[in-house]
């Protein structure tokens, strides 16, 4: 086990057996299955409900009968994501997690500590006979990184608890209180493929080497859009050489920074050394902008086989103006709490190839009118485009209740515990916690974790020792539940 030596064992143990599991958005089978294994294994109820979630129930120790009933919720599946260059499967392939120092990372690809310490956390108190702790129920829901789904379709009747710890925050030493809502907007441009003259040639761009990072809580961080720095590229030089698109596709995932894009194009045979020369200087300029910020960005451009047909020439430049038109990154950051974003969206994925043109977008807002009125200017410029336009799978922000006395519980623990202040805040990421009030309204939530940096990423890593306290805090957590009728 690579991961057998670290402290607290059982979270580790679970974690590293969740890393052999696949478990992409969409694809959590095996993972359900293996708690619903360990669930029998350990003698406990557990159920599958029709969406797919698993539901495990735990008994109070010797005389805790009668405590509030808590509720750990975390999410079965992880963000796929991985360098271009490393071969993997997320429906078929382990995670290869290895230790970097301090740190637990993987090889090449996301990690999946967000959600993967939270479920093992989970698993290991499910687990536990040496721990104090009121009656317990571990809710493992499915698909939260692409659509919520598992919380969406959680209905109401299924939890007993009024209590709800959510494990899937990212900072140890800090409760979260509030989270973004979101939204897709999705555009589709139908465009007539014509034929690429006589001794036209062909090129493939390419962008790698970006950071990319989580679309929510990464999103102010100012790191390079593939799909936006690809558009700086061809909107330039379209206006030199008379480009037409081919192909484009930029980013896989929605809640992900797109890290890479590729697209291919043709120009007039006597405007090919314009069009290299017009890319040299837009990523002189861009590799300077983001120096500091994003400095692995690497643009590559090779000789491709001419095609048949490619875009016409007024959809290539109606086309490249939109999504030059097309906001992507921080709005507005939350007045009482600076260091949160409020508002964003993430131009995720791009896709064009035979005949239609397929733009993704992500909007987060912890207020839900300017996630609408982001939505409507996103609209309003793909429809400018020329392109239908529709919004999917909204789900509401959590609002920060700042009286709770879940939260005062756990802030008092905290500066008991360890001798300092725990951090209220909100975050800018998607949690579940306003999606299962909404059919468990009294439900009491706060989240919390470890620290986990560049979720989403191949970047991604755990802070072992973050772990422990995490680990810690838990534990203690559930021993101070109040009595059932207390506040």
């Amino acid at each position: 086990m690579v991961l057998g030596s670290l402290k607290p064992t059982p979270v580790w143990k679970h974690f590293e057996k969740l890393c052999s599991i696949p478990r992409p958005s969409k694809h959590e089978q095996q993972a359900a299955e293996y708690v619903l294994a360990f669930a029998k294994s350990c003698g406990l109820q557990a159920v599958r409900d029709a969406a797919g979630n698993v539901i495990v129930k735990k008994p109070a120790t010797p005389g805790m009968e009668n405590r509030r009933t808590v509720v750990l919720q975390t999410h079965l599946d992880m963000v796929p994501q991985k360098n271009q260059e490393v071969q993997h499967d997320f429906t078929r392939d382990p995670i290869k997690p290895r230790l970097e120092g301090e740190t637990v990372t993987a090889t090449g690809t996301t990690l999946g500590a967000d959600n993967g310490i939270g479920v093992a956390a989970a698993l290991a108190v499910l687990e536990a006979r040496d721990l104090v702790h009121g009656p317990i129920e571990a809710l493992f829901t499915i698909d939260e990184e692409a659509g919520m789904t598992g919380a969406n379709q959680l209905k109401g009747g299924m939890l007993d608890g009024d209590i709800l710890f959510n494990l899937d925050s990212e900072d140890e030493g800090e409760l979260c209180i509030g989270c973004a809502g979101g939204m897709d907007v999705v555009a589709k441009l139908a465009y007539a493929e014509t034929p690429v003259p006589a001794g036209a040639i062909a090129f493939k761009v390419s962008l790698t080497g970006l950071k990319g990072g989580h679309s929510g809580v990464d999103i102010h961080l100012g790191r390079a859009n593939a799909n936006k720095v690809m558009t700086r590229f061809l909107w330039e030089a379209r206006r030199a050489s008379d480009l037409r698109i081919v192909s484009w596709e930029g980013g896989d995932l929605r809640n992900a920074i797109p890290r890479w894009a590729n697209a291919v194009v043709v120009v007039p045979h006597d405007k090919a050394d314009v069009f290299q020369k017009s890319l040299e200087a837009v990523g002189a300029q861009i590799r300077a902008e983001y120096q500091a910020i994003d400095p692995g960005i690497e643009c590559t451009i090779e000789k491709q086989p001419a095609p048949a047909r490619a875009m016409d020439a007024p959809t290539t430049k109606r086309f490249l103006d939109g999504l030059y038109a097309a906001p992507h990154g921080a709005f507005a950051m939350i007045r009482d709490m600076p260091s949160v974003t409020e508002t964003s969206t993430n131009l995720a994925i791009v896709k064009v190839e035979k005949g239609l043109a397929t733009i993704t977008n992500m909007l987060r807002s912890s207020v839900d009118s300017k996630r609408t009125d982001v939505g409507n200017m996103l609209r309003s410029v793909f429809e400018t485009m020329g392109a239908e336009v529709e919004t999917r799978g909204g789900y509401p922000g959590w609002q920060p209740y700042t009286a709770s006395p879940v939260l005062k519980m756990l802030r008092e623990l905290y500066e008991r515990k360890f001798g300092k202040a725990a951090h209220v805040t909100a975050t800018h990421g998607g949690l579940e916690c306003g999606i299962i009030r909404s059919n468990y309204p009294a439900m009491d939530a706060v989240s919390f974790g470890p620290t986990i940096r560049f979720p989403h990423s191949p970047d991604e890593f755990v802070e072992i020792p973050s772990v422990q306290k995490f680990w810690d805090f838990l534990t203690a957590a559930l021993k101070e539940v109040p009595p059932k009728g207390a506040a």
